[in-house]
């Protein structure tokens, strides 16, 4: 059986991510754990995705091209392919569960398929992928072979955060129902503030988009939040412009708290506070994985990447309470 960059990760004493990055990301190691990787690599005989003969062509599911982290994560997908010349064929479920189910079934025809971020319940993916060469891309699916950002970290150091600022009562605003990830942040938000002993309401589920944060703007203003951890960043800006609409300013009267880290998150004035997620970094790793799976030797354990707050402009400690209006007077 072929070396793999397990064997690799293995051999060199570091983690499948770090031996991933020897290849694809180089300039993001120390030299001398990059030179270990690929001094393992070499003494095993290891090749990562050169050019060979092996032309492989694999499908990558989306549930939604235009959002852009899965637009940073088909460019680093296709960027690591690129290296072996394999071929990329994108499907794109439009947030819609009949058409991932649909792409599912065309993409078992390839040679293989990336999974990213599915909406279908569990046994549901399960039946649909059977043996075909697969990766789930940040959702954790017992039996798949995964590769996920993590969904708790971050979250958690955002409620920290929050909390050392002075905000007691903090909203999560939910994204699409039947996202993995939503499920493990909401969750992990709520166990940091019962720690710190922070008041949470959840909101409902909405779209992974600006409208989806408009939308959620009226209900936190209804809940009395000082603070919002939103779903994404999208949904995070989003609910910045709704606040606006309804006279509250950010982070003044809201505090505010995206996911991701997408490039408008940074660009955005103020500077959108949020969760760093290495997307890139996860499309390049997911590459490596599918290729392993395909000869039959993928990783049974998942691999997690992790997550870091970013603080910028759009949390501060919460208004001071108005002062109680004077007694009427008799």
């Amino acid at each position: 059986m072929a070396t793999t960059l397990t064997d690799v990760a293995r051999h060199a004493g570091v983690s499948i991510a770090t031996a991933s990055r020897a290849f694809g990301e180089p300039e993001r190691l120390a030299r001398s754990t990059r030179e270990r990787v690929l001094r393992a690599a070499d003494e095993l005989g290891y090749l990562s995705s050169t050019p060979s003969t092996a032309v492989r062509t694999f499908g990558v599911i989306v549930p939604d091209i235009a959002n852009p982290v899965y637009a940073t994560l088909l460019k680093a997908i296709h960027g690591q392919a690129w290296h072996g010349r394999h071929r990329a064929i994108v499907f794109d479920a439009d947030e819609d569960l009949r058409r991932e189910r649909e792409q599912i079934e065309r993409a078992r025809a390839l040679d293989g398929f990336l999974l990213c971020s599915p909406r279908l319940a569990d046994d549901d993916v399960r039946e649909l992928v059977g043996e075909a060469p697969h990766v789930i891309v940040n959702r954790i699916l017992a039996g798949s072979p995964s590769v996920v950002m993590d969904p708790e970290q971050g979250p958690t150091q955002a409620v920290e955060h929050l909390a050392a600022l002075g905000h007691r009562h903090v909203a999560y605003a939910s994204g699409p129902r039947g996202s993995w990830a939503d499920d493990r942040r909401r969750e992990a938000v709520a166990r940091a503030c019962e720690r710190a002993g922070i008041r949470l309401t959840v909101l409902n589920h909405h779209a992974a988009s600006i409208n989806g944060g408009r939308v959620a703007a009226a209900p936190t203003v209804a809940s009395g939040a000082t603070a919002v951890v939103a779903y994404n960043d999208l949904v995070a800006l989003g609910l910045e412009s709704g606040l606006s609409e309804l006279g509250r300013a950010c982070p003044a009267d809201v505090s505010i708290v995206g996911i991701d880290d997408i490039d408008l998150a940074g660009a955005a004035n103020p500077g959108l506070t949020t969760v760093h997620m290495p997307i890139a970094r996860c499309g390049a790793l997911a590459v490596d994985l599918l290729l392993q799976a395909m000869v039959g030797a993928a990783p049974v354990e998942p691999v997690v990447l992790p997550s870091q707050l970013i603080v910028r402009g759009t949390t501060a400690p919460p208004a001071p309470p108005a002062p109680p209006a004077p007694p009427a007077r008799p």
